[in-house]
């Protein structure tokens, strides 16, 4: 029975080190993130809660009625730059955040 418990502590002990590894592999940067993942094999994500997991590392710090964080763009044509900062106190700016492909 003791042996029983040593194992089972054994293996809880190491799926909550891979669970920390993947969170801190989320962490990254998009392009090492995609390099670490791609490696993981499929039926991992089976046993993860790679969801919960994605949902701490990517949460933001930005609540409703927060000020943006400042960025800035090329135009569409890439004549010129554009700051969000530029507009502040001057004109409402809607962000719209999206993928098209």
């Amino acid at each position: 029975m003791l042996t029983a418990l040593k194992i089972l502590a054994g293996l809880v002990a190491a799926y909550l080190l891979f669970c920390a590894a993947i969170l801190a592999i989320m962490w990254q940067p998009p392009v090492r993130f995609a390099k670490v993942i791609a490696q993981v094999p499929g039926p991992i994500f089976m046993v993860l809660p790679f969801e919960t997991l994605w949902g701490v590392a990517r949460a933001g710090h930005v609540r409703a009625g927060d000020t943006a964080p400042d960025f800035e763009l090329e135009t569409i044509d890439k004549s010129a730059k554009v700051r969000l900062a530029s507009f502040r106190g001057r004109e409402p700016v809607v962000l719209i955040f999206g993928s098209y492909t």
